[in-house]
């Protein structure tokens, strides 16, 4: 039989083992974070013109898989949930391209 105290253990160790990740890589991809965000408030202020939406796009979809892979640690999760994950990334753009394609939003000249 095994105690509380070697189960606590194990547990430990393994946590210890599946979220390799330091206090100093956390920072790290917390300023990462921070730096897209400060890109993302940018469009706000800075024309992009037509790469507008493509670039609001590609930086939430970094950032989104920034904080799955490191901060919700599927990236030391099984890759079942890493596909879940992208894949309702993925739908969910194409949901929302629909949604503003019903309202003709690519079609609006400057």
């Amino acid at each position: 039989m095994s105690t509380a105290t070697e189960h606590i253990e194990h547990t430990e160790g393994h946590e210890a083992e599946h979220h390799g990740l330091s206090d100093k890589q956390y920072i790290y991809v917390a300023l990462i974070l921070a730096a897209l965000t400060a890109i993302e408030v940018s469009t706000y202020y800075v024309d992009f013109g037509p790469f507008f939406m493509p670039t609001l796009f590609i930086l939430m979809t970094v950032k989104f898989v920034t904080v799955v892979s490191y901060f919700m640690h599927l990236k030391f999760d099984n890759k079942l949930f890493t596909y879940l994950f992208y894949s309702g990334l993925l739908l969910a753009i194409a949901v929302y391209c629909g949604f503003l394609a019903t309202f003709k939003f690519f079609l609006q000249k400057g």
